[in-house]
C-alpha cells in the first residue's frame, strides 16, 4: 500500500470516529476517501496477504489510488440511495440501432486488413484452439476497435472503489484480488494495468478473474500481455471461446426465412433439432444457398431476435459460446455478421429490423409475471426478453387464437392481466 494510505490512518481513524454519532446519509466526499484508506489497510491487505500477494505488489498497485467518483453503480457509505434509473438497454427497443451499418462497414473493412495482416498467426491459432480467425478478429474488433480504443482507465483503481462501494462490491472484491495476483506474478506493472470503467481489461475486455482463466502467452515472450501484444491478445480471446466449448469445423449460424405456417415459438437451445430438421419445415437459407451438407445431422435452434418483425435465424451452438462473451443475442449476432463481413465480404443481414419494442424493463417483467401466472416459462421475471420469454408470448397468442409475433408488445399487457 502507498505511504500516502499509511500515512493517513490517524486521520481515517478520526473521521471513522466523528462518523458514528451523525444521523443516516451525513458523510460527505472526505468521509468516505478516509474510510476507504483505512479499507484498504486494513480489510483487504489482510485478505490479500492470506491470498499469498505480496507487500511489494500490494503497495505498488494502490500507489496514488484514489477512490474514483465518476464510476457508475456506486453506493457510497454513508449517501443516499441512488434513485433507480429507467432501464433502456438495446434488447428493449428496436434492435437496429445496434447494427449501425456504417460501424459495421468499417469494422469489417478493418478486420480483412488486419486478417491480411495476421493471416499467419490466425492460422496458428485456428489449429491451436479451433475458432476461425474471422471469428476472434470479430470479438477484438467490436470490443476495442481491434486495440484502437483508449482505455485510459487504472483498472486498480476502478475495481478497488467498486469493491469497496459499488452496488456489487463482493463480486468485485474478487475481480480485485485476482487482479492483484496478475500483478503480483509480474503480467503487467501497475501502470501498464489498464482497464474499462467496468474493470475490464486490456484488448479483449477480460475481468481479472477470466484473464487468469484464459489469457496465453502465444508471442513466446514468457507471460501473456492482452494491453500490447496483439498474438496474445487474439489467441486469448480463441482460447476463452474454445474453452467454453467452441465447435470445431462449425460457424455460429445461418440467416433463413420462416413460413408464415411455422412456429416462431420453438427458439432456444433447449430445442435443438437437425439442421435437415429445419429444413424440412420449409425454413431456407435468406441467402438462397442449400445448408451445407455436413450440417445436416448437426443441431441447429431457431433464433428470432425480434420475433416475426426483424431476421430470422438457425444458429448453431457456437452461438451460445459468442453469448459466454457477452450474454446478449445481439451481441452474438453482431459478432457473426462481422465475423461473416470479414471473411467473405458479405453485408447486413437482409431481413428488415422491425420498429418493435420501445418497452421498459419494467413493463416487459410485469407481461413475464402475468405469463408466469398462466404456467408459462418465461426463463425468471426479469425484464429481460430472451428466448423463453419469446416464446412463451408466441405460445400464448397461438392459444388466443392471436398471429404470433413472439415478441413483447405493450398492447399485450391489458390482455395478459
Amino acid at each position: 500500500m502507498s505511504k500516502r494510505i499509511f500515512g493517513r490512518l490517524l486521520i481515517a481513524t478520526a473521521a471513522l470516529l466523528a462518523l458514528s454519532g451523525p444521523p443516516a446519509f451525513s458523510a460527505s466526499k472526505a468521509d468516505v476517501e478516509a474510510q476507504f484508506e483505512k479499507w484498504v489497510r486494513a480489510d483487504l491487505w489482510p485478505e490479500a496477504q492470506r491470498n499469498g500477494i505480496s507487500e511489494k505488489a500490494f503497495q505498488a498497485a494502490f500507489a496514488g489510488v484514489e477512490l474514483n467518483w465518476t464510476l457508475t453503480d456506486l453506493a457510497p457509505p454513508g449517501f443516499p440511495p441512488a434513485k433507480e434509473q429507467k432501464q433502456t438497454q438495446a434488447e428493449f427497443s428496436s434492435p437496429a440501432p445496434y447494427f449501425n451499418e456504417d460501424r459495421l462497414k468499417r469494422l469489417g473493412s478493418t478486420g480483412r486488413g488486419f486478417a491480411a495482416q495476421y493471416a499467419s498467426t490466425l492460422k496458428k491459432i485456428e489449429r491451436a484452439y479451433g475458432v476461425p480467425g474471422s471469428i476472434v478478429l470479430a470479438v477484438w474488433g467490436r470490443e476495442t476497435g481491434f486495440g484502437a480504443a483508449k482505455i485510459p482507465n487504472s483498472a486498480i483503481e476502478v475495481l478497488a472503489t467498486k469493491a469497496f462501494m459499488s452496488t456489487r462490491k463482493d463480486m468485485f472484491r474478487t475481480e480485485l484480488l485476482a487482479a492483484l495476483h496478475i500483478i503480483d506474478r509480474g503480467d503487467a506493472t501497475p501502470a501498464e494495468f489498464k482497464g474499462s470503467s467496468a474493470g475490464a481489461l486490456g484488448q479483449p475486455q477480460f475481468m481479472p478473474t477470466s484473464y487468469l482463466k484464459y489469457a496465453v502467452d502465444f508471442d513466446g515472450d514468457g507471460h501473456p500481455n492482452i494491453w500490447t501484444s496483439v498474438p496474445d491478445t487474439l489467441a486469448s480471446i480463441a482460447n476463452f471461446l474454445a474453452q467454453k466449448s467452441w465447435q470445431r469445423g462449425r460457424g455460429w449460424g445461418y440467416e433463413v426465412s420462416i413460413p408464415d405456417g411455422v412456429s416462431c415459438a420453438q427458439e432456444g437451445p433447449d430445442l435443438a433439432k437437425p439442421v435437415s430438421h429445419w429444413a424440412s419445415l420449409g425454413i431456407t437459407r435468406i441467402s438462397g444457398k442449400a445448408f451445407p451438407s455436413g450440417e445436416g445431422k448437426a443441431s441447429g435452434m431457431m433464433l428470432v431476435p425480434a420475433g416475426r418483425d426483424g431476421p430470422q435465424f438457425v444458429v448453431t451452438p457456437n452461438f451460445y459460446v459468442l453469448k459466454e462473451y457477452n450474454n446478449s443475442d445481439l451481441y452474438a449476432l453482431f459478432i457473426g455478421n462481422l465475423a461473416d463481413r470479414i471473411a467473405y465480404g458479405s453485408g447486413a443481414f437482409q431481413g428488415p429490423w422491425g420498429d418493435v419494442g420501445k418497452m421498459l424493463r419494467s413493463d416487459v417483467a410485469t407481461m413475464q409475471k402475468a405469463l408466469e401466472k398462466k404456467g408459462y416459462d418465461v426463463g425468471g421475471s426479469d425484464g429481460l426478453p430472451g428466448y423463453k420469454t419469446r416464446r412463451s408470448i408466441g405460445q400464448w397468442q397461438e392459444k388466443n387464437g392471436l398471429t404470433p409475433t413472439c415478441y413483447p408488445e405493450a398492447s399485450m399487457i391489458g390482455r395478459l392481466k
